[in-house]
């Protein structure tokens, strides 16, 4: 559902599956594509190679022959898609964020747990299967950075610095829930619960210094929306940190940072250098001059577990490849009838801190189950 930027990325990762991993999880076949327009529709089939194309989604649950519902549609309407496919009895994957506020992600799970079945419903949190963040896993769950005191996450992109730019649906908070804290936020704050895990209090600053954009038909508009956010925040397990996002960060692209440090040992991520993971180990002795202390770099590279197969292990990694490898985590627990995870209650957890942070802005405010 859906077939812009997003619903060609998801389209291009199910139908490489079976080039990347041999053998790949199951045979794919595109059915159908469901858009609000029907450029979009014929360039679906045209382009991503499904069969039909419809305006109407409801169109997809009907078929005995889908077994998947792909949301790619804007947050708006992902409560709708996402609730229909559930009691249609489909397999769920969906773009972040899982809805357009919390309320409706609360509307989202409870219908999940009414159905009661066993099918697969999974986030596209696409960083968590970035290789280097995926060592940092298993560095984290083998306790080699101890006792954790201090994190800071940082997503930073420079697209909105032109003051000049069409406001964009995902500054348009009817359409999108919020602003860059929904966009980019939603991510980082995942990661942050992924490897750290949940979030006990937060103190934000969401904030836009421009105040209107262009409508893109002559006119200005009215920006409801945050371009930066800064959060404090303390974690259940005592530590404490900083997440930044920001679409005003000059001179940035996709600049996703994680820092943690603790007791034992420290980790350093950039998705703008994705092929290393910076490992400090503090168990190491020191010595006059340094001994082996300092930071290692870790060629986490591809190192995808088979049955990834292409490209190589040693080849470098780029962006698309951590959408393809969260799809292949989906399609094989469809397969071996497994939950999804990320799951849709880890999608409604990301909206939780979320909310609490647009609700009470420069006050530390717990977040509330």
């Amino acid at each position: 559902v859906g077939y812009g930027f997003m619903g060609k990325m998801h389209t291009y990762s199910y139908k490489s599956l079976s080039m990347l991993y041999e053998p790949p999880p199951a045979a794919i076949r595109l059915v159908g594509v469901a858009t609000r327009s029907e450029v979009s529709g014929k360039l679906g089939v045209e382009q991503g190679g499904y069969e039909f194309d419809t305006r109407d989604y409801r169109e997809l649950l009907a078929r005995e022959d889908i077994d998947v519902i792909n949301c790619c549609a804007t947050n708006d309407v992902h409560r709708d898609i996402v609730i229909d496919a559930i009691r249609a009895g489909k397999h769920v994957y969906v773009d972040k964020p899982l809805a357009l506020n919390l309320s409706h992600a609360k509307d989202i799970v409870e219908a999940e747990k009414a159905a009661g079945d066993s099918k697969t419903r999974q986030m596209a949190h696409n960083y968590r299967f970035v290789p280097a963040i995926m060592r940092a896993k298993e560095l984290m769950d083998e306790g080699r950075l101890g006792r954790i005191y201090t994190f800071s996450f940082r997503y930073l992109h420079s697209s909105n610095v032109d003051p000049n730019r069409p406001l964009h649906w995902k500054s348009d908070k009817s359409v999108g829930g919020g602003g860059v804290l929904v966009d980019l936020g939603s991510h980082i704050i995942d990661l942050t619960r992924f490897l750290l895990g949940d979030f006990k209090r937060v103190c934000a600053l969401p904030f836009n210094p421009i105040a209107e954009r262009p409508d893109g038909k002559g006119g200005m508009v009215p920006v409801e929306t945050d371009d930066v956010c800064f959060i404090q925040a303390e974690l259940e397990n005592g530590a404490v940190g900083t997440l930044e996002a920001s679409k005003l960060a000059t001179g940035a692209n996709d600049e996703l940072t994680v820092e943690i440090r603790g007791s034992k040992g420290a980790i350093l991520f950039n998705l703008m250098d994705p092929n290393w993971l910076r490992f400090y180990d503090n168990t190491k002795p020191d010595a006059p001059l340094g001994g082996e202390k300092g930071f290692l770099q870790i060629e986490c590279v591809q190192r995808y577990p088979k049955p990834a197969a292409i490209p190589g292990p040693k080849l470098s990694v780029g962006w698309m490849r951590f959408h393809i490898a969260s799809i292949y985590e989906f399609v094989r627990r469809v397969v071996e009838n497994e939950p999804g995870d990320p799951s849709l209650s880890d999608g409604l957890e990301v909206h939780r801190v979320i909310d609490t942070c647009y609700n009470s802005p420069g006050v530390w405010t717990s977040i509330q189950a």
